[in-house]
């Protein structure tokens, strides 16, 4: 099996990868290829980060982290990585290859400089964990553009 990570930032996709990206997405969630490229030309920037997960040429995973800034006590901007997406090929689930992807996820956030936050639904909370992430009290943060009902999660210092 010829595993390969790559780890691209907007600006440098290809059209071809672009349309890979929207493909895989679209066997998770199923809102049509159309919709999942207006998607991504609407709400990626260029200098996102794409983590990219290959078996041969074949695209069976995929992370997105978004450059977002966030506000601190002292009213100044920081920029901060929103893991957005972490879309695996079904078939290749149940394989340790999810740790393989978030070794590498992780990899590339402490490399960045930047500190990460993702929300995620209660049945994912021990996966993250897994992965050195810690969950925050909701009290603890507020989006300011987006409601959820979901859970916080920053990426472990350790």
């Amino acid at each position: 099996m010829n595993l390969t990570l790559k780890s691209i930032i907007s600006k440098n996709l290809s059209k071809k990868q672009i349309r890979q990206i929207c493909n895989l997405k679209n066997k998770q969630w199923k809102y049509g290829i159309k919709s999942q490229i207006i998607w991504f030309k609407k709400n990626v920037k260029h200098n996102d980060i794409h983590n990219l997960f290959f078996i041969g040429s074949q695209l069976i995973g995929y992370t997105l982290l978004r450059k977002r800034k966030y506000n601190f006590g002292d009213n100044k901007s920081y920029t901060y990585l929103l893991f957005d997406t972490l879309v695996l090929e079904k078939k290749y689930r149940e394989k340790k290859l999810s740790t393989l992807m978030m070794i590498f996820n992780n990899i590339v956030i402490k490399n960045s400089g930047y500190f990460a936050f993702l929300v995620c639904r209660k049945s994912l909370i021990k996966f993250y964990e897994k992965h050195n992430w810690l969950k925050l009290k909701k009290q603890n943060f507020l989006l300011k553009d987006h409601s959820f009902k979901t859970n916080g999660m920053i990426l472990s210092e350790k």
